[in-house]
C-alpha cells in the first residue's frame, strides 16, 4: 500500500496489528528511514525479551494475564510512537532526534506496562491488581533490565522520565525534570502514543470489557458495569483531548507528516479512528446492544 493514495484507507488496514513481529517490521521501517539499520539491531533482541517476558519465558516472571494490557496494547503504542518520531523527523529534516535518544524511547515504549506482570511467586489474582502502581513497577523492572544489559544510570534516567509521561496524574511539562528537550519531546510522544495507540485500535470498544474487569480487580472506583465504562469512555476521551493538547504539547500533529509521506494520505488516521470509535458509542443504548453491536474479533 505504500505510496498509493487512498482517502478511504483505515488505520487498521496498514499492518497486521495482531502479529507482533509484523508490527516490529513496521517500526523498523520507520526507524531506518532516518538512522542506520545497524542501530536497530539491538532493539530486535530487546523486543524478543519483551515477547518472552509477556509469554512467561523470562526468568522470574509468570507472563501476562491482563487481557486489555496485553502484547497488542504495547505494540499498538510502540508503533504509534515510531510514527510520531518519523513524522517529527520528516518535519524537522535538518534537526532530527538523535538516534541514541530514540533507541532509549523505544525501550521505554516496549516496557512501559511491564508493571502489570507478576513474579513467579506472586500467585494471587492477576496483574490487574497493580493498576494504580503499574508505572512505578514498570520503572522498577526497567531499572533491573537496563542494569543487567549494561546501560548507564543516565540512560536509565532518560527511560524513566519518558515512561513517567504515561502516568495520567503527571503533567510532563510541569512535573518531570527532563535532562534536555529531546528527552521531553520523546516523553510526551510516548504519553500521546499510549492514549491514541490504544483508543485507535480497531477492537478498542470490545476490549473495554477486559479493562472493566482489570479496574474491578484493582478496586478502581467509578464504573458499575462494562456498559457503564463504555458510556463513560466519551468522558474519558474529553480528558484525553485536553491532555494531548495541553499537557502533551499537541505532538500528535507530527503524524500528518508520516501518513502524507508514507501513504500520501493527508489525514491523521489515529484521530480519525478514535473519533469513529467514540461516535459509535452513541449508537449503543443498552447493555444488550453492547454485545450485539460490538462483535469484532478480540
Amino acid at each position: 500500500m505504500e505510496n498509493k493514495p487512498n482517502k478511504e484507507v483505515r488505520l487498521d488496514q496498514l499492518v497486521d496489528y495482531s502479529q507482533p513481529y509484523a508490527v516490529l517490521e513496521e517500526i523498523k521501517h520507520n526507524f531506518i528511514a532516518h538512522y542506520p539499520i545497524a542501530e536497530f539491531i539491538p532493539f530486535r533482541y530487546i523486543f524478543k525479551d519483551f515477547i518472552d517476558l509477556m509469554e512467561g519465558r523470562y526468568p522470574g516472571y509468570r507472563g501476562y494475564n491482563t487481557k486489555f494490557h496485553d502484547i497488542q496494547h504495547t505494540t499498538d503504542v510502540l508503533l504509534a510512537l515510531s510514527r510520531l518520531i518519523d513524522g517529527y523527523n520528516i518535519k524537522n529534516n535538518k534537526n532530527k532526534l538523535s538516534v541514541q535518544k530514540v533507541k532509549l524511547a523505544l525501550i521505554a515504549g516496549v516496557f512501559h506496562d511491564t508493571g502489570y506482570l507478576q513474579t513467579i511467586d506472586d500467585q494471587e489474582g492477576t496483574g490487574a491488581k497493580y493498576t494504580a502502581i503499574h508505572v512505578e513497577r514498570s520503572i522498577e523492572f526497567i531499572a533491573k533490565y537496563m542494569q543487567q544489559k549494561g546501560y548507564s544510570p543516565l540512560e536509565f534516567e532518560t527511560v524513566k522520565n519518558i515512561v513517567l509521561c504515561t502516568k495520567l496524574l503527571v503533567d510532563p511539562l510541569k512535573d518531570i525534570n527532563f535532562n534536555d528537550e529531546e528527552e521531553k519531546t520523546l516523553g510526551i510522544m510516548l504519553g500521546t502514543a499510549d492514549l491514541i495507540g490504544q483508543m485507535s485500535c480497531r477492537t478498542y470498544l470490545e476490549r473495554l470489557v477486559f479493562l472493566f474487569y482489570e479496574f474491578k480487580e484493582a478496586g478502581i472506583p467509578g464504573y458499575t458495569s462494562e456498559f457503564d465504562l463504555l458510556k463513560k469512555t466519551k468522558e474519558f476521551y474529553e480528558m484525553v483531548k485536553d491532555r494531548i493538547d495541553n499537557k502533551l504539547g499537541k505532538v500528535y500533529q507530527y503524524l500528518i507528516y508520516h501518513f502524507k509521506k508514507r501513504y500520501k494520505i493527508n489525514k491523521n488516521l489515529y484521530l480519525v479512528a478514535v473519533e469513529r470509535a467514540i461516535n459509535y458509542i452513541n449508537t449503543i443504548s443498552s447493555p444488550q446492544e453492547m454485545y450485539t453491536k460490538l462483535r469484532r474479533k478480540i
